[in-house]
């Protein structure tokens, strides 16, 4: 199909940024920094002091050090009456911004009006030593202080000077002078870190039956139902039909837990007594330390569990243990892969036991160059500005680069490594501004400044794809460009024959296709999950902020939008005009506008009567030759947003007024508002449908183009192959063994879809450009 044209603001850029060669290194897992510019730093490692002088009335001294290089000054936490403190700490001064020949360490007393001189060291910057990583660490040396004539003062000071790279391990940890305007509460929120999601399980609660029940009401049959609290999750099951003290139910209840499991899962029974009104019967705590957990369908044992009910004796709160009971069938699901994201986008689907896991494809390595006219996104000191730092997700794996201050054209140059178990996923990155900064309250947040989305079976192995991705927001007002991020991608095969093994595999483990999930509890299920995640990510130190995980994760992804709902139908309309163009051409043929053409298929529509075994080789070997012929047109960039297939850069106001209305509405009239949101409830689940519907036609196109390299090669081999043996196996015997392939026995039928639709549905769609 003929690419939409897209505004060339909107569009990918391909750079030549100056990196390494390009050399992997032995070990897979060690990062090399060969996809980003070598950047130069002046690292300072204080670690300590000793025999320090005291300064204060009181015989002691509350010592902290003072590193300076020219304009740049950085500080070490102060110790209370210490005269051997103990810093470890690192600085790190860019060497583009050295504006200085000479090297200042100075040790001081802190004090409540001007801090004390203790002594001080100089280092001429022609005399500090290189070191190259993955060279040892320098080792730390003492130095005798010095006083401000250069004698020799009382007092030791241990530290180690050399130049570097951010390839360093220090790097990540150190205080960097690009940042020195930040307070010191907020310094460890611009430093690059690494995080991992936590362990997601699903919890299969069966509640299977209730005894010895004892109702506060004898006189009536008992309604009773089970109540199941997790966390923040909570369901029920429904009014058990054996209306007496032994109920039955038999039904599942599902959950997500995360590891460590902190809270324990809480059973209610309850008996519907009036409207609204319901009566505890019992209630049991389980600990999910305690249950069992399961690999695969087998059953797992079930158990009785004593009811627990608390009364009131004399105005005071008693525990009574009865001999009521219920009986529980418990597991933790480690044959499921927790969705925590978007189906489109994932970037994992292994399931949770690690035990089930496959070996590694490959690597992915990602290098996060810079970013070139980012859009101020706050004010400060009456001028506009940004923050930025990049955010990456793939797997159970995040990584945040540094926040580069004040600056629209931030300089990252950091490099990070994930492995890949499926090809079939995406990485996402995403940029943001830091609202966390000089004092930011506890209200304000990360702006968003855009995001990419790159499908790992979109990239050639061993290629280094280098490109300047735009930044794109969509707005009440319509789609802003708020940028460019320039970034580089390697995806390294380690082996060729595993990841085309995995194109005939599921795409979810097998416990989705022999116990599938409802639609509603995998929706359900996948938002508690991201809201597990967000929430735990939010409480490492430093956060990971909440927005921008669910940013990252597209909570909202499920909303109506008019917008997107008209972007999927063009979508299907793109797919059908592969179909209406056919239409056209035989009509065409019919009516004889090129007789050449016309009798050449005369020609081979008597031929293909007459040998009817020449059909399918025929068809097969003209796939074939297609998708030869669409190699040299394939497409030699990966995917990035694209505007005019999201229909964000046409969009009336008035759409976009829809989408960003909250929800519920906030229109003011109660009729407006119940069929308002009744009309975009339905029509998100008609959108949904919609996208799925493309997504499936785009995947056959995607079967010659070469947007998946390896799935367009495997394709056209079949092809080959199948032609070859069509052609010497007699049609007949053909459409025998398919008929009775077609119509065989259940029993020689699996649960599991067949290698055919396996691989289908890993082919890449344009899912992936959408905005």
């Amino acid at each position: 199909m003929q690419k939409l044209p897209q505004n060339v603001e909107f569009a990918l850029k391909e750079t030549s940024p100056n990196i390494g060669p390009g050399a992997v290194s032995a070990d897979k897992l060690a990062c090399t920094y060969d996809l980003v510019e070598q950047m130069q730093y002046l690292y300072v490692r204080v670690v300590k002091a000793k025999d320090l002088p005291p300064k204060d009335v009181t015989g002691s001294c509350d010592p902290y050090v003072e590193v300076k290089l020219g304009n740049y000054k950085g500080l070490t936490k102060h110790f209370e009456k210490k005269s051997n403190p103990e810093w470890n700490q690192v600085f790190a001064f860019s060497k583009d911004r050295i504006q200085a020949s000479v090297l200042e360490v100075v040790v001081k007393d802190k004090d409540v009006v001007v801090d004390d001189f203790i002594g001080r060291l100089t280092f001429d910057l022609n005399e500090i030593p290189k070191r190259v990583p993955p060279d040892s660490p320098l080792a730390p040396q003492w130095y005798r202080l010095e006083d401000k004539k250069g004698n020799k003062a009382k007092g030791e000071l241990m530290l180690a000077v050399w130049m570097g790279t951010q390839a360093d391990e220090a790097f990540p940890d150190a205080w960097h002078s690009d940042a020195a305007s930040v307070s010191g509460d907020a310094v460890s929120n611009i430093r690059s870190k690494v995080y991992l999601s936590p362990r997601l399980w699903y919890v299969r609660v069966n509640i299977i039956e209730a005894q010895d029940l004892v109702p506060g009401d004898k006189s009536r049959f008992p309604e009773v139902f089970v109540k199941a609290v997790l966390g923040n999750q909570a369901l029920r099951t429904r009014i058990s039909q054996t209306k007496t003290i032994n109920p039955l139910w038999n039904e599942d209840l599902m959950f997500v837990a995360a590891e460590p499991f902190e809270e324990p899962l809480v059973l209610s029974v309850e008996d519907r007594v009036g409207p609204n009104k319901d009566e505890t019967l019992g209630r049991c705590v389980i600990p999910l330390q305690n249950v069992q957990r399961r690999l695969d369908h087998k059953p797992v044992i079930s158990k009785w569990h004593n009811l627990e009910k608390h009364v009131v004796v004399d105005g005071e709160k008693k525990e009574t243990k009865f001999a009521s009971r219920i009986y529980l069938r418990i597991c933790l699901e480690g044959g499921y892969h927790v969705l925590d994201e978007s189906t489109h986008y994932s970037s994992d689907l292994r399931p949770t036991a690690k035990q089930l896991w496959k070996p590694s494809i490959g690597i992915l390595e990602l290098g996060v160059l810079s970013a070139h006219g980012l859009m101020p996104m706050k004010t400060r000191d009456g001028r506009a500005t940004t923050d930025a730092y990049c955010v990456a997700k793939y797997g159970q794996k995040w990584v945040r680069t540094r926040t580069i201050v004040d600056s629209p054209m931030p300089k990252w140059n950091e490099q990070y490594i994930w492995e890949v178990f499926d090809p079939c996923t995406v990485i996402t990155i995403g940029v943001f501004d830091n609202g966390h900064l000089h004092g930011g309250n506890g209200g304000t947040k990360d702006s968003r400044i855009g995001k990419v989305r790159i499908r790992v079976s979109t990239l050639e192995a061993d290629r280094v794809y280098t490109h300047s991705y735009p930044l794109l927001v969509l707005h009440g007002s319509g789609v802003k460009k708020t940028g460019e991020v320039q970034l580089a991608v390697r995806f390294t095969c380690s082996s060729l024959i595993n990841m085309l093994y995995m194109y005939s595999r599921p795409l979810l483990p097998k416990m989705h296709y022999i116990h599938p999930l409802s639609v509603l509890q995998q929706n359900s299920l996948r938002d508690h999950a991201m809201q597990i995640v967000s929430i735990r990510l939010s409480r490492a130190e430093p956060p990971l902020r909440k927005e921008v995980v669910e940013y990252m994760l597209d909570v909202d992804s499920h909303m109506w939008s008019m917008r997107r709902s008209k972007a999927n139908f063009f979508r299907i309309m793109g797919v059908l005009s592969g179909l209406i163009g056919v239409g056209k051409w035989f009509d065409q043929i019919c009516k004889w506008r090129n007789p050449l053409t016309t009798i050449l298929i005369h020609i081979l529509f008597i031929i293909l009567v007459l040998y009817p075994e020449l059909i399918l080789p025929t068809v097969l070997l003209y796939l074939f030759l297609i998708g030869i012929w669409n190699f040299r047109r394939r497409c030699r960039q990966p995917p990035h947003m694209d505007t005019r297939l999201s229909h964000a850069d046409a969009a009336h106001p008035d759409e976009l007024d829809e989408e960003f209305d909250t929800f519920p509405t906030s229109r003011s009239s109660e009729i407006v508002r119940m069929r308002y949101d009744r009309l975009r409830s339905i029509a998100g689940r008609v959108q949904t449908v919609i996208g799925d519907l493309a997504t499936q036609g785009e995947r056959f196109q995607s079967l010659l183009s070469w947007r998946d390299p390896r799935a367009t090669t495997l394709f056209i081999t079949f092809c080959l192959i199948a032609a070859i043996v069509l052609y010497v196996t007699p049609f007949q015997v053909v459409v025998l063994l398919m008929g009775l392939f077609v119509l065989r026995h259940p029993r020689f039928r699996h649960k599991l879809p067949s290698v055919p639709l396996n691989f289908f549905r890993r082919l890449p769609a344009r899912s992936d450009s959408m905005l």
